[in-house]
């Protein structure tokens, strides 16, 4: 038996989590289909999940195909909550990208196929709802191939489409061998050489039995056919109009392997609410996508993709373990840190529920206990590789407001907590005015937030005004320096701080200009940590990034005591010491280089009529978008170019309004660029503000200095 860790994938309302509750029905591990509706679904089991309809965490659940295991994780498609799906990319071995028949080919779509591509994570397309009023065929394929890739295969034709006895038949026709001889010339020469065509019919696929895919309602038909032959891996095919034996089995086979290169997507066509056409995905599942790999006696290799409190409020590690064997009481390391942790417990999914285990091999996905200080992204045992971000992290933010008689300390335990689950949610607190601001996705992450810190935690909460993160850049090169027990400096540490621009996107750089033995390490990494720390604020109260931070100057007193007694901190110099000064002498060296303020755009690709474009174009300029290239496609327009990131959420409300119903925006975020209309943005600091020498002082040493 080999395993498959595969995720579902597709924009909201694409019918994926009625897809997973199918599935599960179909191979059974459920008596009774789960309804999005009812609220009763397998994999959604938040409260807020059953009333809005909507998936927000991801979810395992594992079910068998014959021989083959498979760790089915559903995943969100609001955009909202991309970054569920991000932590999931990087532990599959395939993956269904699911699209309406109806609603065809979203942005979100498009932004989750080309992160798969260019993962090459291998990807079966299942187009559903082939039973709603308005499913298409042959629009849908065309837009797959015009907006997602050329690169796809055609598995089947349908018919009835829109009415409740939609069927999907599988067959492989002409369009196959043209996309697969693309990637494989031995294959194209042998069909050449044989003069062989596949005639009008093709390649029918159908199971070994002899049961053809006419499938309505789930349920397939015996046709009592002579003409389809086991190839040897459970899938067959009929040989009608002429095509040999010879070429069928080159054919299966270049399918099987381009697809698990992620060369080539199949497509597949159904609806999850009939079960037409799910007998032939769950077949291409096990077919098509390749197995898990690793070595079980391997080096243990593994990667948190999710963490979430148990009842008793300890962490539970979701694992994806790449090598090796993980046992209960192993101590192993993890994370950047490489500290220890000892797991006390392991359970394993199996058959549509999790069971406990003592041990988990290679390839599979396993919940741990005792791992404290685990977070989302970290390597368990040996690094794999840096955890990546596949997309780009949140532009927005806003302050939580406590209601009524809530504890301010409480809450912001709740959101640490919440932020724990997700790295990509940034907390950040104003000691002063005691506020917490929270990144986001967007508007609907708000209301996930509340709701959960209302159901979770009974904490009642509202938010102020979103507004865009922002980034500070260098304008130019500066420097500064504070000197041991001169010039009113009254920390025991002598720091020089060169601080210059950077190539956007290279993040922050840290360099050494005097020698490493000038003195203890310990303070060399007190001065570099309080930089990057520092660096979350600059002159405007944003993080600065792009810039090359060296020190320029060093020096220290050493360890004194006096006569008979012990170390005396009053006389040597301390960490404390290099902490204190370095945020002085950084704010001074960036006051001296200038910084500019950059604001977050995204890309943006509308399409709507042409005959609106009169009333777009007006809005588009009140809102600083600016269309860098225009294209006509008959009756319709699209326009490409930029938007300020605080400006997509108003053009997404607008956009109904200007085109009939009709226009459809795609957006994601693209660059920072420098803010070129009105006051620059300033953020409020929660720092000591090293801006002000004497507030600065007064808080950190409780005195001015002399």
């Amino acid at each position: 038996m080999h395993l498959l860790n595969l995720g579902i994938l597709a924009h909201v309302d694409a019918g994926k989590t009625s897809l997973t509750e199918r599935l599960l029905h179909t191979v059974g591990i459920t008596d009774e289909i789960g309804s999005v509706d009812a609220g009763s679904t397998r994999t959604d089991t938040l409260a807020l999940e059953r009333r809005r309809g909507i998936t927000i965490k991801s979810a395992v659940v594992s079910f068998a195909i014959d021989d083959v295991t498979v760790n089915l994780i559903d995943t969100p498609g609001h955009p909202d909550f991309i970054a569920e799906v991000e932590r999931v990319l990087g532990v599959l071995d395939g993956a269904v990208l699911v699209v309406s028949a109806v609603e065809g080919v979203q942005a979100q779509t498009r932004i989750l196929m080309r992160t798969l591509q260019r993962l090459r994570i291998p990807t079966l397309l299942f187009v559903n709802k082939i039973d709603r009023r308005g499913a298409r065929h042959d629009a849908v394929l065309r837009q797959i191939s015009e907006r997602l890739t050329p690169a796809v295969v055609p598995m089947g034709t349908t018919g009835a489409l829109g009415t409740a006895d939609a069927w999907f038949r599988a067959g492989l026709g002409a369009e196959a061998l043209e996309v697969l001889a693309d990637h494989d010339d031995e294959l194209l020469a042998a069909y050449v050489e044989g003069g062989e065509g596949l005639g009008g019919a093709g390649l029918a696929w159908v199971e070994a039995s002899g049961m053809s895919h006419d499938t309505r309602g789930g349920r397939s038909h015996d046709t009592g056919r002579a003409t389809s032959h086991d190839t040897g891996s459970g899938m067959s095919y009929d040989t009608d109009d002429g095509v040999s034996r010879a070429t069928v089995d080159p054919l299966h086979a270049a399918l099987i392997s381009q697809t698990r290169q992620a060369l080539v997507h199949p497509v597949l066509f159904g609806s999850a609410i009939t079960g037409a056409g799910v007998a032939e995905l769950i077949t291409g599942i096990k077919e098509l996508l390749p197995p898990a790999g690793g070595d079980p006696d391997g080096p243990v290799s593994g990667t948190v993709f999710k963490v979430e409190r148990g009842p008793a409020g300890e962490k539970v590690a979701y694992a994806r373990m790449f090598s090796g064997t993980l046992r209960i009481r192993d101590r192993i390391p993890f994370g950047e840190s490489r500290q220890e942790g000892r797991v006390t417990a392991i359970s394993v999914f199996d058959q549509g529920t999790d069971a406990r285990a003592d041990a988990v091999p290679a390839g599979r996905i396993a919940r741990l206990w005792g791992l404290t200080d685990i977070r989302v992204g970290d390597a368990i045992g040996e690094p794999r590789k840096a955890y990546e971000h596949f997309f780009a992290p949140p532009t927005l933010e806003t302050v939580v407001v406590p209601g009524p008689g809530v504890d301010g300390r409480k809450l912001h335990l709740a959101l640490v907590r919440l932020a724990e689950q997700d790295p990509l949610i940034d907390l950040r607190h104003d000691e002063v005015r005691q506020e917490t601001a929270v990144s986001l996705y967007g508007e609907v992450q708000k209301e996930v937030i509340e709701a959960t810190l209302a159901e979770d935690f009974g904490l009642d909460v509202t938010f102020r005004e979103t507004t865009t993160i922002c980034i500070e850049r260098p304008s130019g090169t500066g420097a500064a320096a504070e000197f041991n027990k001169k010039d009113a400096n009254p920390f025991l540490a002598t720091v020089g701080l060169r601080v210059d621009p950077a190539p956007a996107g290279s993040g922050v750089g840290f360099r050494l200009e005097v020698e490493l033995g000038a003195m203890p390490y310990a303070f060399f990494k007190a001065v570099e940590d309080t930089v990057r720390e520092t660096l979350a604020q600059g002159l405007h109260g944003w993080q600065v990034t792009d810039c090359t931070v060296t020190m320029t100057h060093s020096g220290y007193s050493p360890r004194q005591s006096h006569a008979h007694q012990g170390f005396d901190k009053s006389m040597s110099s301390t960490g404390a010491d290099f902490r204190g000064v370095t945020p002085l002498v950084l704010i001074e060296a960036l006051r001296r280089a200038g910084t500019q303020v950059y604001e977050p755009m995204h890309r943006f690709r509308l399409e709507a009529p042409a005959d609106t474009l009169g009333a777009l174009l007006p809005v588009l300029a009140a809102l600083r978008a600016v269309p860098q290239t225009t294209e006509t496609r008959g009756a319709a327009c699209v326009l490409e170019g930029a938007v300020p990131a605080g400006r997509v959420h108003e053009l997404e409300q607008r956009l109904p309004g200007l085109t009939r119903g009709e226009g459809e925006l795609e957006s994601a975020f693209d660059h920072y660029a420098p803010v070129a209309h009105g006051a620059v943005p300033e953020r409020p600091r929660t720092d000591h503000n090293p801006l002000n020498r004497k507030e600065y002082l007064l808080n950190v040493t409780r005195r001015v200095g002399s």
